[in-house]
């Protein structure tokens, strides 16, 4: 049993981990949120609820960018400016994606948000993933 889950890892190892640290991504952005919306920023105040939103966002898709670099691509030259500013292009490119959908669906359509919030949220892991491979750590032949 052990073996097989051992190969299973082996062949899936890439995806596997992507997923593990995109969980550990989501705990990150989520802690900082509640935690700057419970003790600086109050969540009520528009603008503070953004700011809130940008910070959590620029220290989860950091800590990504780092994680993914080691352990899912697992890139052994120095990072650099040119991998790390695609590495968030493409997040930000993802989150006007999760953004016009959202609009799109429950503000003109009046989808049920929780039930396309997971559907968005599964197409922006996709999105992500595929830049992340064939754009942000693409192998070099």
């Amino acid at each position: 049993m052990i073996k097989k889950i051992k190969e299973l890892y082996k062949k899936y190892e890439e995806i596997i981990n992507y997923l593990i640290i995109g969980g550990l991504t989501t705990v990150i952005s989520l802690v900082v949120y509640y935690g700057l919306t419970f003790t600086i920023f109050d969540p009520n105040k528009a603008l503070e609820l953004q700011i809130t939103n940008v910070v959590s966002w620029i220290i989860s898709v950091t800590f990504a960018y780092f994680t993914n670099r080691k352990f899912v691509f697992k890139q052994k030259n120095k990072a650099n400016i040119k991998e790390a500013s695609s590495f968030f292009a493409s997040r930000l490119s993802t989150l006007f994606v999760d953004m016009l959908l959202m609009f799109i669906f429950v503000t003109k359509l009046h989808f049920n948000d929780k039930i396309l919030k997971i559907i968005v949220q599964v197409i922006v892991i996709v999105l992500n993933y595929i830049f992340s491979k064939f754009i942000v750590f693409k192998k070099k032949k």
